[in-house]
């Protein structure tokens, strides 16, 4: 077998895939408590009781920031990568930097 025929996606993918099997086998092995039963998938909740209704947690403020951050980091992205020799480019991130403040200002309007 050539070198080169080894190191194609494909097999290299299988070769990995057979590797990632084979360590999680042999490291689940080792754990300390086995699956038995249904015990295996209930949740792990720190040795406290996991209330029976259903647990709804609030991101409604952690939405608007996640966002903020993302709009914010795709400018600075399209921002550092404009070429500055061509005036087109420079209009489409002008205008690409218009839409994103417009789209912050509505993303925190009240």
């Amino acid at each position: 077998m050539d070198v080169i025929s080894v190191l194609t996606p494909p097999l290299a993918f299988l070769i990995m895939l057979a590797a990632a099997a084979g360590v999680s086998f042999g490291l689940s092995q080792l754990a300390f408590k086995k699956r038995t039963g249904n015990g295996g998938l209930q949740p792990y909740a720190c040795g406290e009781d996991i209330p029976t209704h259903m647990i709804q947690p609030d991101y409604s403020q952690f939405f608007p920031f996640a966002m903020f951050f993302t709009v914010l980091h795709v400018v600075a992205l399209m921002g550092a990568t404009v070429a500055k020799a061509d005036m087109t480019s420079l209009v489409i991130a002008g205008v690409y930097l218009l839409g994103a403040l417009v789209g912050l200002t509505v993303l925190y309007r009240r």
